[in-house]
């Protein structure tokens, strides 16, 4: 068996996981920040680390993932007068859209989830280090600043020359030694939320909140850093930095996920390109926007569109109903089974694309052996393909997806299809093409597709369904 390798952005090489500790991995991921709804290019990262979580997790890792929350930041301010809100209301009501989101996309909640504004101690004991041992300054307005050029080494992970670097433009410049020192901590503005420190009231940069949560609930040193590729620089570079500079070894290995695109562009709030997840989920369901956002590769940039979308939504459905029919069959479901070709593609740095080539080879197999009646070979295929589901969290078993009243309403439509589809039968029967015909476009129409099998008609949901000219 393949044993896993990872991608490293430090190095730009993938290499086995070989973790500090033996059977344990330690994850932090940059979580929001809580000033707007999250749309897809905020859920992608969520949905990508959580299926790597899972895969460690069925490895055998046990595993401890951090998800921070920052809920503080010159956005949240700007947002809070924007809304006329005090500015913690604003990050709460943003951090339960998220919670929201990450649930119906079936995220996994992280071990801890720690706010940037329950850890103002340990990023105060922070700056202090960083200032006994010169790395770090404050120049008597309030503000503390790391000082670049005092590191041994900055900009590994991006790879830049700091002399091109523009100026850090996160606060004032006149008290910097260089422009391009950034912002620890930032002194306090009139009506502004502000902490005491030796050094001054005010709150902290975004930079420090992140090493100051990860050292607190990772130590020193952890396995795997985690992030959208918009993040290297300069948020990672900074972290990097200020944990390096206090004489933390921090990450050891660093991975980020792509974006997703919109017109080739980003996906960001500021392009005025957002896609809301709670808009999406009106149009599909949660698992099928969760497999659509997990199907690429997580270093591949997802080109968005609703047609994408709606053609992966379904393709699912295709697979929920084969899993489906096998429970018919056989009268249970699967037995979820992890095969060797899943555990090769994974392990070959979440090779989520070759693992769905080998799903679909896997339905295919398993709606042939339907047809000729083989239940060992039903069996076998439906095992593998629930087992490869549940890793990437799109099992459609699991409770997660059970939502309340769905299981009532699901039965109710199911019942109500079989009565359209009884009299379908039996207007095929008597030869009344005509009727035949007119129930199932009636049926398409509603976004309904009926599949004549040799068990009997079946039928499931399709995305705008429109009826189509039938053979009789």
């Amino acid at each position: 068996m393949s044993s896993l390798h990872l991608y490293d952005t430090l190095t730009r090489t993938t290499a086995p996981f070989k973790p500090i500790k033996k059977d344990e991995a330690s994850i932090y991921l940059c979580g929001a920040t809580v000033q707007a709804p999250p749309h897809i290019g905020h859920v992608r990262s969520g949905v990508n680390f959580d299926i790597l979580r899972r895969w460690l997790t069925k490895s055998g890792y046990n595993v401890t993932f951090i998800r921070n929350v920052t809920d503080i930041d010159d956005k949240i301010l700007h947002k809070a007068v924007h809304e006329e809100m005090p500015w913690w209301a604003v990050a709460m009501k943003y951090e339960r859209a998220f919670a929201d989101a990450y649930s119906a996309l079936n995220v996994m909640p992280p071990t801890y989830e720690p706010r940037a504004t329950g850890h103002v101690t340990q990023m105060i004991e922070l700056m202090q280090k960083l200032i006994e041992r010169g790395a770090a300054y404050a120049p008597g307005n309030g503000d503390v600043y790391l000082e670049v050029r005092k590191l041994t080494s900055y900009l590994t992970l991006s790879r830049q020359k700091l002399d091109d670097l523009l100026p850090a433009a996160d606060a004032d410049e006149t008290y910097k030694k260089d422009p391009r020192d950034f912002a620890l901590w930032k002194a306090a503005k009139p009506g502004d939320p502000s902490w005491p420190t030796p050094w001054g009231a005010g709150r902290p940069g975004w930079h420090l909140e992140c090493s100051a949560m990860a050292h607190t609930y990772l130590g020193e040193a952890f396995d795997i850093h985690g992030g959208g590729l918009d993040l290297v620089f300069p948020h990672h570079e900074n972290e990097i930095a200020q944990s390096e500079a206090a004489g933390y070894p921090f990450a050891k290995l660093w991975m980020h996920n792509a974006w997703v695109t919109a017109s080739g562009e980003k996906m960001s709030k500021s392009l005025g390109n957002s896609l809301q997840v709670a808009e999406l989920l009106k149009s599909v369901r949660g698992i099928e926007l969760r497999w659509y956002l997990g199907g690429a590769h997580y270093r591949s940039m997802l080109e968005f569109s609703m047609g994408a979308l709606e053609e992966s939504a379904t393709a699912f459905r295709r697979i929920e109903s084969f899993l489906q029919r096998s429970v018919e069959i056989l009268g249970t479901e699967p037995t979820p089974v992890i095969n060797a070709a899943f555990t090769d593609a994974m392990n070959d740095d979440l090779a989520v694309p070759t693992a769905l080539a080998g799903i679909s080879e896997s339905l295919r197999l398993g709606n042939t052996a339907i047809t000729d009646g083989d239940k060992k070979a039903i069996a076998q295929h439906a095992n593998e393909i629930r087992g490869a589901l549940e890793v990437l969290g799109c099992d459609p078993f699991d409770s997660v997806f059970a939502q309340s009243g769905a299981t009532d309403l699901t039965a109710a439509l199911d019942g109500t299809i079989k009565l359209a589809l009884e009299q379908r039968t039996a207007a095929r029967e008597r030869k009344d093409f005509a009727a035949s015909d007119a129930i199932r476009d009636g049926l398409a129409a509603l976004g309904i597709s009926i599949e004549d099998t040799a068990q009997g008609p079946r039928w499931s949901i399709t995305s705008n369904a429109t009826p189509t000219e039938g053979s009789k």
